[in-house]
Protein backbone atom coordinates (compact mmCIF):
# COMPACT_ATOMS: atom_id res chain seq x y z
CA UNK A 1 0.00 0.00 0.00
CA UNK A 2 1.08 3.56 -0.60
CA UNK A 3 -0.21 6.80 0.82
CA UNK A 4 -2.41 8.61 -1.68
CA UNK A 5 -4.85 11.51 -1.46
CA UNK A 6 -5.78 10.49 2.09
CA UNK A 7 -2.64 12.30 3.22
CA UNK A 8 -3.16 15.36 1.06
CA UNK A 9 -3.33 18.54 3.16
CA UNK A 10 -6.89 19.84 3.41
CA UNK A 11 -8.60 16.52 2.64
CA UNK A 12 -11.02 15.53 5.39
CA UNK A 13 -10.31 12.16 6.95
CA UNK A 14 -13.32 9.92 7.49
CA UNK A 15 -13.74 7.45 10.32
CA UNK A 16 -13.27 3.86 9.17
CA UNK A 17 -13.95 0.51 10.81
CA UNK A 18 -10.92 -1.59 11.77
CA UNK A 19 -11.33 -5.31 12.48
CA UNK A 20 -8.77 -7.18 14.56
CA UNK A 21 -7.09 -9.89 12.47
CA UNK A 22 -4.44 -10.87 14.98
CA UNK A 23 -2.90 -9.77 18.28
CA UNK A 24 0.80 -10.09 19.13
CA UNK A 25 2.09 -9.83 22.71
CA UNK A 26 5.23 -7.67 22.59
CA UNK A 27 5.91 -7.12 26.33
CA UNK A 28 3.88 -7.49 29.55
CA UNK A 29 2.40 -4.02 28.90
CA UNK A 30 2.44 -3.84 25.10
CA UNK A 31 0.50 -5.56 22.32
CA UNK A 32 0.42 -5.15 18.55
CA UNK A 33 -2.99 -5.11 16.88
CA UNK A 34 -3.01 -6.33 13.28
CA UNK A 35 -6.02 -4.75 11.64
CA UNK A 36 -8.05 -5.17 8.48
CA UNK A 37 -9.33 -1.77 7.35
CA UNK A 38 -11.47 -1.93 4.22
CA UNK A 39 -10.81 0.99 1.92
CA UNK A 40 -7.55 1.94 3.62
CA UNK A 41 -5.64 4.26 1.26
CA UNK A 42 -2.16 3.51 2.61
CA UNK A 43 0.33 5.43 4.72
CA UNK A 44 3.92 6.60 4.95
CA UNK A 45 6.36 5.24 7.55
CA UNK A 46 6.12 7.48 10.62
CA UNK A 47 2.46 8.47 10.34
CA UNK A 48 -0.24 7.83 12.93
CA UNK A 49 -4.00 7.37 13.26
CA UNK A 50 -6.73 8.51 15.63
CA UNK A 51 -8.61 5.71 17.41
CA UNK A 52 -12.15 6.29 18.72
CA UNK A 53 -14.03 4.06 21.14
CA UNK A 54 -17.75 4.48 21.78
CA UNK A 55 -19.44 3.13 24.92
CA UNK A 56 -22.99 1.77 25.03
CA UNK A 57 -24.18 5.04 26.61
CA UNK A 58 -22.68 7.03 23.74
CA UNK A 59 -19.60 8.27 25.59
CA UNK A 60 -16.58 8.48 23.29
CA UNK A 61 -12.85 8.46 23.98
CA UNK A 62 -10.21 9.19 21.37
CA UNK A 63 -6.41 8.79 21.28
CA UNK A 64 -3.67 8.86 18.65
CA UNK A 65 -1.42 5.87 17.93
CA UNK A 66 1.54 5.53 15.60
CA UNK A 67 1.43 3.00 12.80
CA UNK A 68 3.96 0.20 13.24
CA UNK A 69 3.54 -1.63 9.93
CA UNK A 70 5.33 -0.82 6.71
CA UNK A 71 3.24 0.60 3.85
CA UNK A 72 3.76 -2.69 2.02
CA UNK A 73 1.99 -4.80 4.67
CA UNK A 74 -1.49 -6.16 4.01
CA UNK A 75 -2.63 -5.49 7.57
CA UNK A 76 -2.35 -2.19 9.42
CA UNK A 77 -0.48 -2.62 12.71
CA UNK A 78 -0.87 -0.45 15.81
CA UNK A 79 1.37 -1.18 18.78
CA UNK A 80 -0.23 -0.02 22.03
CA UNK A 81 1.24 0.31 25.51
CA UNK A 82 -1.15 0.08 28.44
CA UNK A 83 -1.33 3.39 30.30
CA UNK A 84 -2.44 3.08 33.95
CA UNK A 85 -5.92 4.58 34.47
CA UNK A 86 -6.18 5.26 30.73
CA UNK A 87 -9.50 5.36 28.89
CA UNK A 88 -8.42 3.74 25.61
CA UNK A 89 -5.18 1.76 25.98
CA UNK A 90 -6.39 -0.67 28.72
CA UNK A 91 -9.26 -1.71 26.46
CA UNK A 92 -7.04 -2.11 23.40
CA UNK A 93 -4.40 -4.09 25.31
CA UNK A 94 -6.51 -6.14 27.74
CA UNK A 95 -10.03 -6.47 26.33
CA UNK A 96 -9.79 -6.50 22.54
CA UNK A 97 -10.11 -9.91 20.87
CA UNK A 98 -9.85 -11.39 17.38
CA UNK A 99 -12.72 -10.16 15.23
CA UNK A 100 -13.53 -7.15 17.41
CA UNK A 101 -14.03 -3.82 15.65
CA UNK A 102 -13.41 -0.17 16.46
CA UNK A 103 -13.10 3.13 14.59
CA UNK A 104 -9.98 4.86 13.34
CA UNK A 105 -9.09 7.61 10.91
CA UNK A 106 -5.87 8.45 9.14
CA UNK A 107 -3.16 8.43 8.15
CA UNK A 108 -2.17 11.67 9.86
CA UNK A 109 1.09 13.64 9.71
CA UNK A 110 3.56 14.30 6.92
CA UNK A 111 6.48 15.79 8.84
CA UNK A 112 7.75 12.79 10.80
CA UNK A 113 8.07 10.43 7.83
CA UNK A 114 10.86 8.64 6.00
CA UNK A 115 10.93 6.47 2.88
CA UNK A 116 13.67 4.63 1.02
CA UNK A 117 13.59 7.40 -1.59
CA UNK A 118 15.16 9.77 0.95
CA UNK A 119 18.85 10.38 0.38
CA UNK A 120 21.44 9.97 3.12
CA UNK A 121 21.89 7.69 6.12
CA UNK A 122 19.27 7.21 8.82
CA UNK A 123 19.64 7.81 12.57
CA UNK A 124 16.81 6.77 14.89
CA UNK A 125 16.57 7.39 18.65
CA UNK A 126 13.65 5.87 20.56
CA UNK A 127 12.47 5.97 24.15
CA UNK A 128 10.02 3.23 25.22
CA UNK A 129 7.03 2.97 22.90
CA UNK A 130 8.58 5.76 20.82
CA UNK A 131 10.04 2.88 18.84
CA UNK A 132 6.70 2.31 17.07
CA UNK A 133 6.85 4.83 14.17
CA UNK A 134 10.57 4.16 13.81
CA UNK A 135 9.82 0.46 13.44
CA UNK A 136 7.56 1.28 10.51
CA UNK A 137 10.58 2.95 8.89
CA UNK A 138 12.82 -0.05 9.59
CA UNK A 139 10.25 -2.51 8.24
CA UNK A 140 9.79 -0.40 5.11
CA UNK A 141 13.57 -0.28 4.67
CA UNK A 142 13.81 -4.06 5.07
CA UNK A 143 11.00 -4.78 2.61
CA UNK A 144 12.90 -2.83 -0.04
CA UNK A 145 16.27 -4.33 0.95
CA UNK A 146 17.56 -0.75 0.93
CA UNK A 147 21.32 -0.57 1.68
CA UNK A 148 20.86 2.61 3.72
CA UNK A 149 23.36 3.00 6.57
CA UNK A 150 21.11 3.01 9.61
CA UNK A 151 21.58 3.22 13.40
CA UNK A 152 18.94 2.81 16.08
CA UNK A 153 19.63 3.80 19.69
CA UNK A 154 16.77 2.45 21.78
CA UNK A 155 16.23 3.29 25.47
CA UNK A 156 14.06 0.96 27.58
CA UNK A 157 13.47 0.45 31.30
CA UNK A 158 14.59 -3.18 31.19
CA UNK A 159 15.26 -5.98 28.74
CA UNK A 160 11.69 -7.23 29.27
CA UNK A 161 10.40 -3.83 28.15
CA UNK A 162 12.16 -3.87 24.76
CA UNK A 163 9.41 -3.86 22.13
CA UNK A 164 10.10 -5.88 18.95
CA UNK A 165 13.23 -7.32 20.58
CA UNK A 166 13.40 -10.56 18.56
CA UNK A 167 12.58 -8.83 15.28
CA UNK A 168 15.24 -6.19 15.82
CA UNK A 169 17.80 -8.90 16.59
CA UNK A 170 16.88 -10.71 13.38
CA UNK A 171 17.13 -7.52 11.33
CA UNK A 172 20.64 -6.87 12.62
CA UNK A 173 21.77 -10.43 11.91
CA UNK A 174 20.60 -10.17 8.30
CA UNK A 175 21.75 -6.62 7.52
CA UNK A 176 25.36 -5.41 7.77
CA UNK A 177 24.18 -1.83 7.18
CA UNK A 178 22.03 -1.77 10.33
CA UNK A 179 23.23 -1.07 13.87
CA UNK A 180 20.89 -1.44 16.87
CA UNK A 181 22.11 -0.36 20.32
CA UNK A 182 20.06 -0.77 23.50
CA UNK A 183 20.29 1.33 26.65
CA UNK A 184 18.58 -0.07 29.75
CA UNK A 185 17.78 2.62 32.31
CA UNK A 186 16.37 0.85 35.39
CA UNK A 187 17.18 -2.85 35.37
CA UNK A 188 19.90 -4.81 33.61
CA UNK A 189 20.56 -8.58 33.60
CA UNK A 190 23.70 -9.67 35.44
CA UNK A 191 25.29 -10.63 32.12
CA UNK A 192 24.33 -7.37 30.39
CA UNK A 193 27.23 -5.88 28.43
CA UNK A 194 25.26 -3.17 26.66
CA UNK A 195 24.65 0.43 27.59
CA UNK A 196 23.29 1.34 31.01
CA UNK A 197 21.39 4.39 32.16
CA UNK A 198 20.04 7.44 30.43
CA UNK A 199 21.17 8.25 26.90
CA UNK A 200 24.17 10.57 26.97
CA UNK A 201 26.56 12.16 24.50
CA UNK A 202 28.90 9.17 24.51
CA UNK A 203 26.09 6.84 23.42
CA UNK A 204 25.02 9.24 20.68
CA UNK A 205 28.57 9.62 19.38
CA UNK A 206 29.14 5.86 19.32
CA UNK A 207 25.99 5.14 17.35
CA UNK A 208 26.25 8.19 15.08
CA UNK A 209 29.88 7.61 14.08
CA UNK A 210 29.25 5.08 11.29
CA UNK A 211 26.71 7.33 9.56
CA UNK A 212 28.79 10.31 8.50
CA UNK A 213 28.17 13.98 9.19
CA UNK A 214 24.57 14.60 8.08
CA UNK A 215 22.21 11.67 8.65
CA UNK A 216 18.44 11.95 8.60
CA UNK A 217 17.61 12.13 12.32
CA UNK A 218 14.35 11.01 13.95
CA UNK A 219 13.74 11.07 17.72
CA UNK A 220 10.56 9.71 19.31
CA UNK A 221 9.51 9.12 22.91
CA UNK A 222 8.15 10.90 26.00
CA UNK A 223 8.43 14.68 25.90
CA UNK A 224 11.27 14.87 28.44
CA UNK A 225 13.21 12.16 26.58
CA UNK A 226 12.86 13.90 23.22
CA UNK A 227 13.92 17.27 24.63
CA UNK A 228 16.92 15.70 26.37
CA UNK A 229 18.14 13.81 23.28
CA UNK A 230 17.49 16.70 20.90
CA UNK A 231 19.45 19.03 23.17
CA UNK A 232 22.42 16.66 23.21
CA UNK A 233 22.34 16.34 19.43
CA UNK A 234 22.39 20.12 19.04
CA UNK A 235 25.34 20.31 21.45
CA UNK A 236 27.10 17.78 19.23
CA UNK A 237 26.70 20.08 16.26
CA UNK A 238 23.48 18.97 14.61
CA UNK A 239 21.18 21.66 13.25
CA UNK A 240 18.01 21.70 15.37
CA UNK A 241 15.92 22.28 12.25
CA UNK A 242 17.08 18.97 10.77
CA UNK A 243 16.17 16.87 13.83
CA UNK A 244 12.65 15.53 13.34
CA UNK A 245 10.89 14.77 16.61
CA UNK A 246 7.66 13.24 17.77
CA UNK A 247 6.78 13.25 21.45
CA UNK A 248 4.04 12.09 23.74
CA UNK A 249 3.15 12.80 27.34
CA UNK A 250 0.62 11.73 29.98
CA UNK A 251 -2.65 12.10 28.07
CA UNK A 252 -4.74 9.51 29.89
CA UNK A 253 -4.10 6.74 27.34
Amino acid sequence: MTATDATTPGKRLEWQVAEVGDIVIETPRVKSLLLQVNGWQGHLPGQHVDVRLTAEDGYQAQRSYSIASSPESELLTLTVERVPDGEVSPYLVDELRFGDKFELRGPIGRYFVWTVATRGSLYLVAGGSGIVPLMAMLRHRERHKAPVLTSLLYSSRSLEDVIYRDELDRMVQNDPNLLVAHALTRKQPDEWVGRRGRIDKAMLIQTLFPLGSKPNVFVCGPTSFVEHVSGLLVELGHDALTIKTERFGPTGG
